[in-house]
């Protein structure tokens, strides 16, 4: 049933198509969203770690070194070409668009309309 469940997981093919070995693909599936919805995914590696931990086979020291951090090479700051000119309407006036500002969080906080050149 796990080994199932992992593999249908892994592979990211549709339930239906489960090999036979795992059994019915119905009664994995069922299972499957039984354990997601009642938190037994979750449970099960915080027993785990809980148990392994109880025999002192985690060590919590975590070492970051920064200096092996790179940003993307798109981040490098490569100069940055003008925005496009607006299309005209078939009549020959400038389209109409709408811009939206955001915080930086993401949240809206004005519209307005902005006539082309």
């Amino acid at each position: 049933m796990i080994n199932g469940i992992i593999h249908r997981l892994s592979t990211g093919m549709q339930w239906r198509e489960l090999p036979e070995r795992f059994g019915s693909w119905k009664t994995v599936r069922k299972r499957h969203a039984l354990w997601s919805a009642d938190g037994t995914w979750e449970m099960l590696p915080q027993h785990v770690q809980a148990r392994v931990d109880a025999e002192g086979g985690i060590d919590w020291d975590v070492n970051v070194d920064s200096t092996s951090v790179r940003a993307h090479q798109h981040a490098a700051g490569a100069p940055k070409s003008p925005p496009p000119v607006p299309a005209r309407s078939s009549k020959g006036a400038p389209r109409r668009s709408v811009h939206l500002r955001a915080h930086h969080s993401g949240a809206p906080t004005s519209a307005s309309a902005v006539s082309g050149m």
